[in-house]
């Protein structure tokens, strides 16, 4: 009967420490998800960021790019009044 008292207790003291150790992992787990996930949204936004830039320039250059003929444009027609 003591034996049996003995293989409980152990039993007992085994599963808490299992326990214990499951929840250490939980919370390493937890720590790592966190940082991945804001690794990620880290990335996303320089993505959003990278892209906002990329737009921003080529809607200039487009712009740009529009300006510039109106403006040879109006200099050929002064050009061609001259004339």
């Amino acid at each position: 009967m003591k034996l049996n008292s003995i293989g409980a207790a152990s039993l007992l003291a085994l599963s808490v420490f299992a326990l214990s150790g499951c929840d250490q992992v939980e919370k390493s787990a937890q720590q790592l998800m966190g940082k991945a996930a804001e690794t990620a949204k880290q990335a996303i936004d320089d993505t959003h960021k990278a892209a906002e830039q990329a737009l921003n320039d080529a809607t200039q250059d487009i712009i740009g790019n529009k300006k510039q003929p109106t403006d040879d444009n109006k200099q050929s027609e002064k050009s061609s009044q001259a004339i």
